[in-house]
């Protein structure tokens, strides 16, 4: 239709223009005056004007195609309108099929979901219940601490004349102190031997056995707030006063009671000031009076230059009653494994008379049997039967796990003297250029007040109890220690290296309680240099080196190396190398 419209419109145009220029007949049959001539200007006239027309043609063709265009595009949209709606339609027939089959399922879902509400609302209510218990909990386990150690040893020992030894031992180490107001409770865990408390180690033999471990601690201290300088603890419990090695091991947790004061000053010079005491109950005797230590202590913290130099000095004194309850100790509490006994065995030849013979045992290592044993040894040689009733020898019955080295009666029931320590420590550190590498200083003077001069020196043949090498030495009553360092293992990457010096006589102090690793607790020359490096936050690798021999081999119960020593020489030195790995958590 639009094409006809087109070419209607052109015949018009044409057919106007024809009569525009072409006579008719009527107008030829009627005279009229003569016109003038067409001119080529007219001609040019006329062709400029259909050149318009043919111009206004093709603008009215381009407008009726775009038109075209328009509507053919208007078409396609109205039937894409048109399949979306019937596709609509079909949408809505299958929701409007479906739909009573989604009513039931509401029904449905409905009734299942006030069910799950309930459920909810219960479940939700045990959790607040579960919640309210875990915070509980944590409020509680926030007021523990835990902490603890590992550490893995090899050890060996080498001296002139005397096989080496090597061995491995650990060292396992796990406590828990927690504080509710005013008071602080806490015990710990600790490996070792149960009869020897100057050492937590556990030595790697005996066919994989399981290791010892028991109670090391367990403590409480209260410490008011109100009045924070005192401090006030009772049981089993780490040293609350300053000591080293010459007179208590640092493995030992003592057993008793302990009273502090410690006041923190803003003077130009002391900056602490701390006094206080202690009881320690070492034997509860039901029918005969208790064994304890009694002491006192003090000690100051000292800038008198800045705090380039600071200083502790501290002094304590402690006096040990009836410490002849460690001589009269059983084998549970040496941990022996065999025992001497002196017997006297009738004489085969001279009737009546008797021969005094040694005899060596074996004893429970964890149990009784070393004083009084209830064992009888019989030999029968014919035609006469010898009965032989053992009679202990005491010095193997003395709790001393690291050997005896304290003066003793004869009979060996008593020491010579008694205990008084005081005991003077001077620990200095001192500030260098270099921030991780300061100067510590530790030097220590200890003297036992209670000690008596040697009424003699020598040893006792075990036969005749005679004294052989008799010497007149005076009081072994002091000791002296010296222990520089450098460095520090605080962080990462941190070392120190030392060197201790040690000359203890051999009354200064009880041998049963004193550092246990030394050639000997008592009546000793001892060297000591170490190392220790900080491998990472949690972990220390040290190598110690000891080497010591006997001070006086002459006096009685001196260590001495069978077979190569004898009393009056030179001790020969004990070399003992450790290489420690620390883990602490």
């Amino acid at each position: 239709m639009n094409t006809v419209i087109r070419w209607g419109v052109v015949l018009v145009l044409a057919g106007s223009l024809a009569a525009q220029t072409a006579p008719t007949k009527k107008r030829r049959k009627i005279a009229k005056p003569v016109e003038p001539p067409v001119t080529q200007q007219d001609v040019q006239s006329l062709k400029d004007s259909v050149a318009i027309q043919q111009q206004q043609i093709e603008t009215l063709k381009q407008e009726l195609q775009k038109r075209d265009q328009a509507w053919q595009d208007t078409q396609q949209k109205l039937q894409a309108a048109q399949a979306e709606a019937d596709e609509a339609k079909t949408k809505a027939a299958a929701l409007e099929a479906t739909d009573a089959q989604q009513q039931q399922s509401v029904d449905k879902l409905s009734g299942s979901l006030s069910d799950l509400q309930t459920t909810l609302t219960s479940s939700a209510l045990t959790t607040i219940d579960d919640q309210k218990r875990m915070a509980g909990f944590e409020t509680v386990l926030n007021r523990f601490k835990f902490y603890g150690d590992v550490r893995v040893r090899g050890e060996s020992f080498n001296q002139q004349g005397v096989l080496d030894r090597n061995r491995a031992r650990v060292r396992v180490r796990f406590g828990m102190e927690g504080k509710a107001g005013d008071f602080t409770g806490g015990w710990a865990l600790a490996t070792g031997t149960l009869g020897d408390p100057t050492t937590t180690n556990e030595t790697l033999t005996n066919n994989f056995v399981r290791k010892t471990i028991a109670l090391d601690r367990a403590y409480v201290t209260y410490n008011p707030q109100r009045y924070k300088a005192l401090q006030l603890t009772g049981g089993k419990f780490a040293y609350t006063w300053l000591r080293t090695g010459v007179t208590f091991d640092p493995d030992i947790n003592p057993d008793g009671f302990s009273a502090k004061l410690s006041y923190d000053l803003h003077g130009p010079v002391v900056k602490n000031f701390t006094v206080g005491g202690y009881g320690l109950i070492f034997n509860e005797a039901s029918k005969a009076g208790d064994s304890f230590a009694t002491g006192v202590h003090a000690n100051a913290k000292l800038q008198p230059f800045g705090d380039w130099w600071t200083a502790v000095a501290s002094f304590s004194a402690t006096k040990w009653n009836r410490p002849d309850a460690i001589l009269q100790s059983s084998a549970f509490a040496v941990q022996s494994t065999t025992a001497t006994f002196v017997a006297q065995i009738p004489s085969l030849t001279q009737p009546g008379t008797a021969i005094p013979t040694i005899f060596t045992i074996n004893v429970p290592g964890e149990g009784p049997g070393c004083q009084n044993p209830p064992i009888t040894l019989s030999t029968v040689t014919n035609p006469i039967t010898l009965v032989v009733k053992p009679v202990p020898a005491t010095p193997n019955c003395v709790f001393a796990p690291n050997g005896m080295t304290n003066s003793l009666t004869l009979d060996g029931k008593h020491f010579q003297g008694g205990f008084f320590y005081t005991d003077f420590i001077l620990n200095n550190t001192f500030k260098t250029p270099f921030k991780r590498l300061p100067l510590n200083v530790v030097a220590e003077y200890e003297n036992n007040l209670d000690a008596v001069a040697h009424p003699f020196s020598g040893t006792l043949d075990p036969l005749t109890g005679q004294l052989v090498q008799l010497t007149n030495l005076g009081k072994q009553s002091k000791a002296y220690g010296l222990d520089i360092s450098l460095g520090q293992i605080k962080n990462k990457g941190d070392f120190q290296v030392g060197y201790a010096y040690l000359r203890q006589e051999q009354d200064s102090a009880i041998a049963s309680f004193v550092e246990s690793d030394q050639r000997a607790p008592t009546n000793i020359l001892q060297h000591r240099f170490y190392a220790l490096y900080r491998l990472n936050p949690n972990t220390v690798a040290s190598f110690t080196f000891w080497r010591g021999r006997t001070l006086n081999t002459a006096l009685e119960n001196a260590v001495l190396v069978p077979g190569l020593e004898k009393a009056g020489d030179l001790g020969h030195s004990l070399n003992r190398l450790q290489f420690d790995i620390i883990y602490t958590f």
